[in-house]
């Protein structure tokens, strides 16, 4: 049973294409569970720190839907995707192959404060 509030934090460097978030990020893990892709930026890098602040169910949602698009089209060489344990969540500008995009999420700090201030914490 994970904490109130838990969270797994993932980390990219800023203007890169994807976050690497693995097949845990196919599961819910329910309203208190937050993924936070964070943009840790090279040392002397003039970049930002971007930080976005997912619910367990939106990133479940579409890692599932982004994956299976992926599987069910051919590759390059028009083979057949084989399936594997790699699954990526694309850093803005870029969107996933469902179109889903994680703009809206950016420094959303917010999610994580309102869950505990309303004390509604589930026990999941």
């Amino acid at each position: 049973m994970r904490a109130p509030g838990s969270y797994t934090v993932k980390t990219f460097i800023p203007g890169t294409r994807t976050c690497s978030v693995g097949v845990k990020a196919q599961k819910d893990f329910g309203k208190n569970f937050f993924w936070i892709l964070g943009g840790i930026p090279k040392p002397n890098d003039n970049n930002d720190f971007e930080y976005y602040i997912i619910p367990a169910s939106i990133i479940a949602k579409n890692v599932n839907k982004g994956h299976q698009l992926w599987l069910s089209r051919p590759g390059v060489k028009g083979q057949q995707h084989k399936d594997n344990k790699v699954r990526t969540v694309p850093i803005p500008p870029y969107k996933s192959i469902s179109g889903w995009s994680i703009k809206k999420y950016l420094n959303r700090w917010d999610l994580i404060e309102n869950k505990l201030k309303t004390h509604t914490l589930d026990n999941n």
